[in-house]
């Protein structure tokens, strides 16, 4: 006769059994040998001993004993059979002496299935124990470009250094990202020390993460937890109570659902100001404000006087100043030097009572989405693009507009089918701007070829050099200058025989996008943007509709040159034109877009590769400078794809 445990762990298989059957879903384990074939395997790794977290244990090696079982591993033979008196004594021996020997298993993309000992894991799954130990061996899939191959491929490089074995992240990246926010370098051994005291952080996340039903959310508490630490330094979280980080998770809830996929689509893309009247801007702002004078503040991580990136935010902070009079006070804070935290100037522009506070920098993008989650009262706007979070709004221009124009004067004006582009990193945004700028030069001139070249590549070829040997006249320069600066090789010029002739210049007009933001928001519009409402992670994303690129153009230029740009502006102002409408090649010539449709925002947004007639390449990871690597790491923290320039 079974006992009382059999007959148990009996109903929970019958229970799962006829869940799986209503889902019209595999009733049984699956097979590993059912599953992947020897073509499928690129090698086998022996792991040895291994200490096996039991929810991943998920089927068996053969098909012999899968039937025994349901899918929840409990037990599916009849009470009086052989099969439940074996069980029984596995029950027995585990109450009496321990687990006994290990088992047997194979591990495929971070799963296990046994081979021998299956009776011992359906015991242990009964009683809810934590892990097994094994003897495991690894069947390793060849390489492969869908996001699962990718994210495995990483677990194996951070196997091999923290013997950590029971995460799984949703995202590409997840697993150095969390090597470092850690503390560990890349190929650095954790401690069993380390290892503890990681587990135990994570074990406390992912029951406070379950028991606020987190898995409906379509990420992982892995997903969380590492968001989590993206915000709050390891070294303090790793030894606070578990209210502490439950009041923590708390705070960063609302941000959490839109870090699945799914959710990532609903974030907010505002790609102009809206058509609102602006008659009553200030006629409800002191009964809805309750402030005689908003305050706004900027932070930036270089003065206005070496950072050309930094002048044009301070001009658009100077013009809310001309345009606001006494209705508000502006303040800017720098970054007194590298080593400086972010949050500690956040932490001062909100203790001096700030309304809004705007950081024009993605390095800030961390401290300010924290900043946003534990002060809700202030309003913070970060400088990238493409963030879902809803307590943080992000802003950006369309700059690939701007160059697109300048790439079409460029290809009408080179003398020899050449241009020179030289590009600063080589982050999303950069890509889609180099892309539309030859887009826009192969649209005057079929012929036409850019040659690419990066600012922050080691080991490159000098850009004077690679001018002088391809005998390039036409070139696209850097975007910005700084008034401390003495050289003027900035947007598109000619140059030959030690003369420069300015073409045109890409323009940011800063100043057009915080006036709108100050007026909405005195206008009691913060909270009414019309997309807000479904879709409450906000991203602005402005072009030369919304007033915030533009393109000065030389007087010099020929007549018909200036008259086709203009033309193609004004469709720009009207929404009438994308520069990546209709089909167009890869330099591998393979096809990007549709006839009669353009590219979607996150198309233009995660850009990887780059379109036919660039000469160059988007360099790898170890052929950056240090100071490029660092600004990459920055604005990569928190989320994988973003367009973060600054």
């Amino acid at each position: 006769m079974a006992s009382e445990d059999y007959i148990k762990a009996s109903r929970l298989a019958k229970t799962a059994y006829r869940k799986a059957v209503a889902a019209g879903e595999y009733p049984y384990l699956p097979a590993l040998d059912d599953m992947v074939d020897n073509q499928d395997v690129r090698t086998e790794e022996a792991l040895g001993l291994v200490s096996i977290p039991l929810d991943r244990i998920v089927g068996t090696k053969t098909a012999g004993r899968k039937q025994s079982f349901a899918s929840n591993f409990m037990p599916l033979m009849p009470e009086h059979s052989e099969f439940a008196m074996k069980w029984d004594s596995v029950v027995k021996y585990h109450l009496d002496q321990g687990v006994g020997d290990p088992i047997v298993a194979y591990e495929y993309m971070n799963r296990f299935y046994v081979l021998e000992g299956n009776k011992r894991v359906s015991v242990l799954k009964y009683f809810n124990a934590d892990s097994i130990e094994g003897s495991v061996t690894r069947l390793i899939p060849y390489e492969t470009d869908s996001r699962d191959n990718k994210i495995y491929y990483e677990f194996m490089d951070f196997y091999r250094e923290s013997q950590i074995n029971y995460l799984d992240f949703t995202e590409e990246g997840s697993f150095p990202k969390l090597q470092e926010a850690v503390g560990k370098k890349s190929g650095e051994k954790w401690t069993d020390d380390e290892k503890i005291d990681f587990k135990s952080l994570y074990t406390q996340f992912a029951e406070i993460f379950e028991s606020k039903k987190g898995e409906s959310l379509g990420i992982t508490a892995a997903d969380g937890l590492l968001f989590y630490l993206s915000l709050y330094p390891y070294d303090e979280v790793k030894s606070k109570s578990m209210e502490e980080i439950r009041a923590d998770v708390d705070k960063i809830w609302d941000n959490l659902p839109l870090l699945s996929e799914e959710n990532k689509a609903n974030v907010t893309m505002v790609f102009k100001p809206s058509d609102e009247p602006v008659e009553r801007i200030f006629t409800r702002f002191f009964n809805l404000n309750k402030v005689k004078q908003l305050k706004v503040a900027f932070i930036h991580d270089k003065p206005a006087a070496v950072s050309g990136w930094t002048y044009m935010h301070e001009l658009g902070r100077m013009d809310l100043e001309q345009v606001f009079g006494d209705r508000i006070r502006t303040e800017a804070l720098v970054l007194k030097d590298s080593e400086t935290d972010i949050s500690e100037l956040l932490e001062e522009a909100i203790a001096a009572g700030n309304h809004i506070i705007f950081t024009p920098n993605s390095r800030f993008l961390a401290a300010s989405l924290k900043a946003s989650i534990e002060h809700p009262e202030v309003k913070i706007l970060n400088c990238s693009l493409g963030q879902p979070y809803k307590t943080l709004r992000t802003y950006y221009g369309r700059l690939y507009e701007a160059k697109f124009l300048c790439g079409m004067i460029a290809g009408a004006m080179t003398p020899n089918d050449k241009i020179a582009y030289q590009a600063p990193l080589p982050n999303y945004g950069a890509i889609a701007d180099i892309n539309a700028f030859t887009l826009g030069a192969r649209m005057t001139n079929p012929r036409a070829q850019v040659y690419l070249h990066w600012v922050m590549q080691t080991d490159a070829e000098s850009f004077h050099s690679m001018l002088r040997r391809e005998n390039i006249t036409v070139i696209s320069d850097n975007d910005m200058i700084t008034p401390a600066s003495e050289d003027r090789a900035y947007g598109l010029y000619t140059y030959e025989n030690g003369h420069m002739k300015r073409l045109a210049t890409p323009m940011w007009n800063w100043g057009k996008f915080y006036e709108r933001i100050i007026r909405d928001f005195l206008q009691g519009n913060w909270d009414s943007v019309k997309e807000a409402k479904e879709k409450p992670a906000i991203n602005y994303w402005w072009g030369i509709s919304g007033g915030i690129i533009d393109l000065i153009m030389s007087d010099e230029l020929p007549h018909g040159i200036e008259i086709l740009t203009n033309i193609i502006r004004g469709q720009m102002y009207e929404d009438y034109f994308n520069p990546f409408w209709g089909e167009f090649r890869r330099q591998d010539q393979t096809i990007v877009g549709e006839k009669d449709k353009g590219l979607s925002p996150e198309e233009i947004i995660t850009m990887d590769y780059l379109v036919d007639g660039v000469i160059g390449s988007i360099p790898d990871w170890q052929e950056l400078t240090d100071a490029a690597k660092e600004r990459i790491e920055l604005q990569s923290k928190i989320t994988p794809a973003a367009t973060t320039i600054g």
